[in-house]
């Protein structure tokens, strides 16, 4: 009977095999957590850390003077923006798209007053997912507000 012999050249292809596995694992692991993310969330955990607190402040303040927003996108892929609270009616609303992953550059959005009260976008938004960063100037106040749209 003849019977497989381990040798030592068996033993060196199985550590080089094994260590080439876990190579080609960690590359195409580390590529795609550095495709997925396109930058930092703050550039200073501590100093955000430091501001919570005030961002916490304003949001009450936001969220006590009552508004409510709704957005959608027209036909024509255009932002719609529906503002109901207090009586003072809206001065300015713009926005910017940024790319979740940061793949396309920012979009600065220029919006005007329609007949109807509402604001439109007066660009498209090209396809794709974006978060929109909303100001709302009224009643000498500042709103702002972020969502996802696509």
């Amino acid at each position: 009977m003849t019977g497989f012999r381990l040798n030592g050249r068996h033993v060196a292809g199985i550590f080089v095999g094994f260590f080439a596995v876990v190579i080609a694992v960690n590359v195409l692991m580390a590529s795609y957590a550095i495709g997925g993310f396109g930058g930092t969330v703050v550039d200073n955990s501590y100093v955000a850390s430091q501001r919570f607190n005030e961002w916490l402040a304003m949001a009450r303040r936001q969220d006590a003077r009552g508004w409510r927003q709704q957005t959608r996108l027209d036909a024509g892929r255009h932002l719609v923006l529906t503002l109901e609270g207090p009586s003072a009616t809206p001065t300015s609303v713009a926005a910017t798209a940024e790319h979740p992953l940061g793949r396309a550059a920012d979009i600065p959005l220029r919006f005007e007053v329609q007949a109807d009260g509402q604001w439109r976008a007066a660009t498209p938004l090209p396809a794709g997912r974006w978060i929109i960063h909303w100001t709302v100037q009224a009643d000498g106040h500042a709103m702002r507000f972020v969502e996802r749209n696509g």
